[in-house]
């Protein structure tokens, strides 16, 4: 049986042996604290069976306290200080690993949750940790591509709000001038996104991102934009397509079709999920983007099995 459907038919217990057969399970994969530590006496406490949402409660066993300290259960998890039942968190949890292909609406009448505050809440937790894992990730391999047998695709474009003939509610984000700059490295079938937000599409701004995640000697495709000219000098094998004449070179071959498909990708789900309506809300989705990339597809069970190994350490 896969993950998806253990953790689904996991999800299909209710009541309250329900919920002790999940909290159980949960603290056996480490999602939950399988023991904790009384805060002002420092022992260990105990795991008492309660009436509760969660079916259980820890409790502190000395006798000055008389059982009235206590903790949840789901205390230091990521479930801490929430109201969704664990049942409709790990059925969140595989959804938003899918890829939320439901709208809001959706979720709450399948009772996920009560309200679209509570879920957009639970996204932006869930976007946390994926975030926290990617900068330890950077933090250990600096995000490095290119190299033997991988060539590097680079482009930039415009993320925010189309506007037609000037017309349409679109708040502030068609104002904006920042630009997003993409780095997609290309190795068989995988693919591996770099996506920075900078202030222009200079030189000074755009080979410094190049040179601290490609590696010396890589191969690099782009468009024929000036800031690129430099990249020959830098150590790279760098071949440009002239756009203004052709998609692809016939020269030596090669075309920019694979990031132009990426950015339809990219944008296309960061408009559904309405990630665009702030500077920090893009960067939040863009870096959701490289963690489905580069951590997600790579794990044995994919997206899903990479999103609890990362909330296990958040």
């Amino acid at each position: 049986m896969g993950l998806a459907r253990k953790i689904l038919t996991l999800c299909e217990h209710k009541g309250v042996k329900g919920n002790r057969k999940i909290t159980k399970r949960l603290q056996k994969n480490r999602l939950m604290a399988s023991t904790k530590k009384c805060r002002i006496c420092k022992n260990k406490m105990k795991l008492r069976k309660r009436q509760n949402k969660d079916g259980y409660q820890w409790i502190c066993q000395q006798r000055a306290h008389n059982e009235k300290v206590t903790k949840s259960c789901r205390s230091g998890s990521i479930f801490d200080k929430t109201k969704t039942s664990l049942q409709n968190w790990m059925t969140f949890i595989y959804r938003f690993s899918q890829g939320l292909r439901l709208r809001q609406v959706d979720m709450v009448q399948d009772g996920i949750a009560g309200s679209s505050a509570t879920l957009t809440k639970m996204t932006r937790k869930l976007r946390l940790v994926c975030r926290k894992a990617l900068k330890m990730f950077k933090r250990k391999t600096g995000q490095r591509m290119g190299g033997r047998r991988e060539f590097i695709v680079i482009d930039e474009s415009n993320i925010r709000h189309k506007r037609k003939y000037g017309q349409g509610r679109a708040g502030q984000t068609w104002k904006r001038k920042k630009w997003v700059f993409g780095m997609l490295a290309i190795k068989g079938q995988r693919r591996r996104p770099v996506l920075r937000l900078v202030e222009r599409r200079s030189r000074d701004h755009l080979l410094p991102i190049i040179r601290r995640h490609v590696r010396q000697g890589s191969t690099i495709l782009s468009d024929e934009w000036r800031s690129y000219r430099a990249l020959s000098n830098l150590g790279y094998s760098h071949y440009s397509v002239n756009h203004s004449r052709y998609f692809v070179d016939p020269n030596h071959g090669g075309h920019t079709q694979n990031i132009e498909r990426a950015w339809l990708t990219y944008k296309s789900q960061i408009w559904r999920l309405k990630g665009n309506r702030t500077e920090k809300l893009l960067k939040e989705h863009l870096c959701f983007i490289e963690w489905t990339y580069w951590l997600g597809y790579k794990h044995k069970d994919g997206p899903l099995g990479r999103l609890l190994k990362d909330i296990k350490s958040y």
